[in-house]
């Protein structure tokens, strides 16, 4: 499993959609001018992300299964 090259690129995704909330969260927590500007921009690639996460882990279990 670990040494299939999706594996990596899904680990890769699911960080990206960590390091997305994170920033997302950070912003939204200390509020401001830079929440106004980018707080909802940050939650929208966040949904982004984890979609495409979602749809390369079904990609994966899916060529397992074969």
């Amino acid at each position: 499993m670990a040494h299939d090259p999706l594996f990596y690129v899904i680990a890769l995704a699911m960080l990206a959609v960590l390091g997305i909330l994170a920033t997302g969260i950070g912003g939204f927590a200390r509020g401001g001018e830079w929440n106004r500007k980018h707080g909802n921009r940050m939650m929208r690639w966040r949904i982004i992300a984890q979609a495409v996460a979602v749809v390369l882990i079904m990609l994966f279990v899916w060529l397992g299964g074969k």
